[in-house]
């Protein structure tokens, strides 16, 4: 499904969470094992994260009341009711080593009065960008920006989603306007269609600037009740991010997209096309964690995120 403005985006998302949900049961295999290289990693027990790389925005929130097992103090995002970010300001961003495979985990736990957005979007959590961005590039308008996230309607659901909005092709018809097969000067998210079968897709346009993207989304892992799952119990999140290849100038669908929550697999697609043949130095090379309720906070809540590691593959 596509949807060409941003007025109808947002019904159109939350007519579409059943079909979401059934875009994503064409699971492929667990991520091929072999050697995974440790890029980075950041436990938050102490404020010289500039000193380990951290950089753009470097306010931090460091609660020694919440934090994971084994570990001392967490990094907190708290937002006030009607804010866009949390308190501590905007997008706080770390560089690694270039990789086409790129794996992510944390432990994260929710407030107990978490209602995130108060909409089935938002709010954004962490970003993944690539080279072919700047180091302080803004992560909506990029080549290509990976999302990991959670919408919370009565329990969260886990999305991965990426946009491509600087490849859009704006210049060979009225978008969105389907050009695969046609040129590789185009985007793989949705304003110039998407290869992948069962996969929700959007183009829509926000005043001048033309925006898509495609998502997988979860069924519902962060239970809003006490228990296994529970939204406040510390849980573990694993992402895994892996480019498409591109054999004899022909980008491939073989691209990965996986999440695992507490050690389940609940998303696994091995049929992405993350870039097309006019992209091939594509690789990623950067995180930002930069929480982010467009429409503002309906309460005043927050989370907290520890243990994270960011690695080319899935880590034991």
């Amino acid at each position: 499904m596509t949807v060409a403005r941003r007025s109808l985006h947002r019904v159109a998302v939350a007519a579409t969470l059943a079909a979401a949900l059934s875009c994503t049961e064409a699971a492929g295999t667990e991520t091929p094992t072999g050697p995974a290289t440790l890029l980075f990693e950041e436990n938050f027990e102490d404020t010289g994260l500039p000193s380990r790389g951290w950089y753009d925005n470097n306010t931090w929130l460091l609660s020694t009341a919440e934090h994971a097992d084994g570990s001392t103090s967490s990094s907190q995002y708290r937002f006030l009711p009607g804010a866009i970010t949390a308190t501590v300001g905007g997008t706080q961003r770390h560089k690694f080593a270039a990789t086409p495979s790129v794996y992510l985990s944390y432990w994260v736990k929710y407030s107990a009065n978490w209602v995130g957005s108060g909409h089935p979007y938002h709010p954004h959590e962490f970003y993944l960008l690539t080279n072919l961005d700047s180091d302080y590039e803004g992560p909506s308008q990029t080549w290509m920006t990976a999302y990991v996230e959670q919408v919370y309607q009565n329990g969260g659901q886990p999305i991965l989603s990426i946009q491509d909005n600087k490849a859009i092709n704006t210049s060979s018809g009225s978008l969105p306007n389907n050009l695969v097969g046609v040129t590789d000067n185009r985007s793989t998210s949705g304003c110039n269609g998407v290869v992948e079968q069962n996969i929700l897709s959007e183009c829509f346009i926000n005043g001048s600037t033309w925006y898509n993207r495609k998502l997988l989304m979860g069924p519902v892992v962060f239970q809003p009740g006490a228990g296994a799952g529970y939204k406040s119990n510390w849980n573990h999140v694993e992402a895994y991010f892996q480019l498409n290849t591109v054999a004899n100038g022909v980008a491939q669908a073989n691209g990965v997209m996986q999440y695992w929550f507490n050690g389940a697999v609940v998303l696994d697609r091995h049929d992405i096309l993350f870039r097309t043949a006019a992209r091939t130095t594509m690789a990623f090379n950067q995180l930002i964690i930069g929480p982010y309720i467009g429409d503002g906070s309906p309460v005043d809540q927050s989370f907290w995120i520890d243990n994270l590691r960011v690695a080319t593959g899935r880590l034991p």
